[in-house]
């Protein structure tokens, strides 16, 4: 009997062992973040270094009492569609270019910002230039992202809406973890 016993109860912690480890849920608690983490977290300074990269190409181009235009940056294999990620990333460039004296008019466009030509090449559209005419605005932020397993790659243009021209290009690359996951889920 006892031996009995003993056999359902290892049975029965074997079983529940197993069961545990085909659990997709987590049993530890995910851990809160702090606000020292939050300010030392690398995305906005990322961001920020890109506009900085932008800002170091267009010294002398612009002049920082006519405005420019930023637009959302979007994903490359969509180009009607952005995420929240794609929106921080225009939020942070556009922020830097305020913090270095450039008048910045935010623009939320109900349609592309971009449109193919003939062999693939992107340009802006032309409710963009019509925008950036009206705004008396010199230059337009653009960009795009691309997604591998590791890492979104973005691209970001300084453009004068008139010529089409890039005034100023900056890549870079951002990791694939937790957040810029989750930001890249919320897709629009």
């Amino acid at each position: 009997m006892v031996q009995h016993t003993f056999l359902k109860a290892a049975c029965v912690a074997v079983l529940s062992l197993a069961i545990a480890g085909c659990s997709t849920e987590s049993s530890v608690a995910r851990k809160t973040a702090t606000y020292e983490e939050a300010a030392n977290n690398p995305f906005v300074p990322a961001n920020y270094r890109a506009a900085e990269a932008l800002l170091g190409q267009l010294q002398g181009k612009l002049s920082p009492d006519q405005p420019m235009i930023i637009a959302t940056v979007v994903s490359i294999d969509a180009l009607e569609r952005s995420s929240t990620l794609g929106r921080l990333v225009s939020e942070h460039v556009s922020a830097r270019f305020s913090q270095a004296g450039h008048k910045m008019v935010e623009m939320k466009f109900r349609n592309n910002v971009y449109m193919l030509r003939d062999q693939g090449e992107m340009m802006l559209t032309r409710e963009i230039r019509d925008i950036a005419k009206s705004h008396d605005a010199q230059a337009v932020i653009v960009g795009t992202y691309g997604e591998s397993s590791d890492f979104i790659f973005v691209n970001l243009k300084v453009i004068e809406p008139s010529t089409n021209v890039a005034l100023a290009v900056h890549d870079y690359a951002l990791p694939i973890d937790a957040n810029t996951k989750a930001m890249l889920r919320t897709a629009r």
